[in-house]
Parts: structure tokens; C-alpha cells; sequence
């Protein structure tokens, strides 16, 4: 009998030489469905208004309080991603909308998808329920995908997913959910249960965070920066170079100069304090 604990092999299925079993119809129609979040998904990315300072989500607040304090209060333009960056962004929302159809043919109950919830008067949009579980879709790099599939991620969580699935939960009322996994470069996919006692209270992290973000001044800096190999220079971690805020919060770095970036094969490096001169072109337009 299927059930969540059969999905990730039920998906694989779907991709080996054994004919599918459901009606063509039937796979039509969730094709169909899949295609209609597609359009919104590429129309959000191509149709998006220059972003604004918003209020609370609740995928956001597992963020670091600097960087949600930050969201709310900076009076400084919001940093514009960059073309890669928002197609990289994209191609990921793809890869989870994908992860809901296949789970859809493979004969699993799919439903909720996109729900609106609300904790504490924040609200949310969660991923979908499948086989009556809660589950949030995510697509991730290799790095990331060990954590997801090794169950290491309560201990590694830069961007707070466990935080993010414990509102949608909460909201729900139920006590147990999943996350649904796939490596955006080997196609692997895992099922990664998270039970109450990894959850967090998300009603307390929302009271908490609204009387944070109505403080006059910013929390302390969310991360440390970290050694460049041995050349003696700091780099930003990762928690920090996708955050928009970057500049703002980092702008005592370099003597006050603030952040430098340089342009090495493997993508952007953001100094903050340089002790030797990076051997490559430095990036004046970020």
C-alpha cells in the first residue's frame, strides 16, 4: 500500500521502464495543473515589482533577527538580485512544483497545495499535504541535500527551514511533517521526517519577532565573517551573501570602505577585511 513512506520510491518509479498505472487522462490532468503553476511561477519571476519593504511571513522566520529586523526598518534601497541569481531561484520553484506531480502520478494524495495559514496573525503559504502529512518541498545543492538526507539539518539551517515547517504545523495542528528533497544536479530525491521535538514554538518566535522588529535599533550581527583559505582575508558566510542587506549591515568592513567583492571561477567572494590582494578582477557593479 502506498504512503509517505513508500513516495520517494513511488517517484523513482514513475522514471524506470515499469508502465504507469493510472489513466492517461487522469496524468493529463494533473500535467495540466502543473503547467498552470508554472505560468505563475515564471510570470512572478518576469512580472515582479521592484521589491519593498513587506511585513512578517512565515517562511521567513527562521531568518536571522538581524536580517528580518532589517527587512522591516532599512531605509536603504532594497539590493536587486541578479538575472543568474532570480533564474537560479526559478528553476528551483520548477524542480519542487515537479516533486508534487510526480508524487500526484505515482498515486499519492496531494493536497493543499499553496494553502494559506496563519500564526499569530502572520501568514503563509504552505507547500501541500500529501498522504494527509504535512510536507514542504525543497530543492537544494549537493552540499545542502546531505544535511536534508543524512537528517543533519537541525544542526546546519542557515536559511530556517525547521523554523518554517514548525509554523505551517502549528497552523495546521499537527505535530509531525516532512520535508521532500531534490539534488538540483544528481536528480536524487529523500524524504526527510521532522517530528515535534525538532519543531520550535512558532507562536512564540512570531511574538518575539514583532516586538524585535518594532526596536528602534538593529540586533547584533547574525553571523561572523570567516578565513579566505590562508591568505589572511575575511570573507562573508553564507548565511550572509544571499541576504539583500548585505552592504547595510557590513558597511564598518574594510575600514570602514565596506564590502569588496571579487569574481573567481566558482562565483562571487564578499571581503570584508583584506590583508592580501585577490589575484583575480574585483567587482565594482554588484
Amino acid at each position: 500500500m502506498k504512503n509517505i513512506e513508500t513516495l520517494v520510491e513511488d517517484i523513482y518509479s514513475l522514471f524506470s521502464l515499469d508502465p504507469i498505472t493510472m489513466d492517461e487522462k487522469e496524468v493529463d490532468k494533473h500535467i495540466d495543473t502543473f503547467g498552470e503553476m508554472l505560468k505563475v511561477h515564471i510570470k512572478a519571476f518576469m512580472y515582479e515589482s521592484p521589491r519593498t519593504r513587506g511585513n512578517l511571513r512565515l517562511s521567513g522566520i527562521g531568518k536571522p533577527d538581524r536580517q528580518l529586523w532589517y527587512d522591516v526598518n532599512s531605509k536603504k534601497e532594497i539590493e536587486d538580485l541578479k538575472p543568474s541569481t532570480r533564474i537560479k531561484f526559478l528553476y528551483g520553484y520548477i524542480l519542487e512544483e515537479l516533486l508534487l506531480l510526480c508524487s500526484s502520478i505515482a498515486g499519492h494524495k496531494v493536497t493543499d497545495q499553496q494553502k494559506e495559514v496563519s500564526v499569530e496573525g502572520v501568514l503563509g503559504h504552505q507547500d501541500s499535504m500529501i498522504d494527509d502529512i504535512l510536507v514542504d518541498c525543497k530543492s537544494a545543492s549537493g552540499f545542502a541535500f546531505k544535511k536534508f538526507k543524512e537528517n543533519n539539518l537541525i544542526n546546519d539551517d542557515p536559511f530556517g527551514y525547521i523554523a518554517q515547517i514548525s509554523a505551517y504545523a502549528q497552523a495546521n495542528g499537527v505535530n509531525q511533517a516532512a520535508f521532500l528533497v531534490i539534488d538540483k544536479s544528481s536528480g536524487e530525491i529523500c524524504l526527510t521526517p521532522v517530528h515535534q521535538m525538532e519543531m520550535i514554538d512558532a507562536k512564540e518566535r512570531v511574538k518575539y519577532l514583532k516586538g524585535l522588529v518594532s526596536e528602534g535599533n538593529a540586533p547584533a550581527r547574525c553571523y561572523n565573517a570567516i578565513p579566505d583559505g590562508e591568505s589572511g582575508n575575511l570573507k562573508l558566510p553564507i548565511g550572509c551573501v544571499y541576504c539583500s542587506h548585505k552592504r547595510e549591515c557590513w558597511s564598518d568592513s574594510n575600514q570602514g570602505h565596506g564590502i569588496r567583492a571579487f569574481k573567481y571561477s566558482r562565483g562571487t567572494t564578499y571581503l570584508v577585511k583584506v590583508v592580501k590582494e585577490p589575484k583575480v578582477d574585483e567587482v565594482t557593479n554588484w
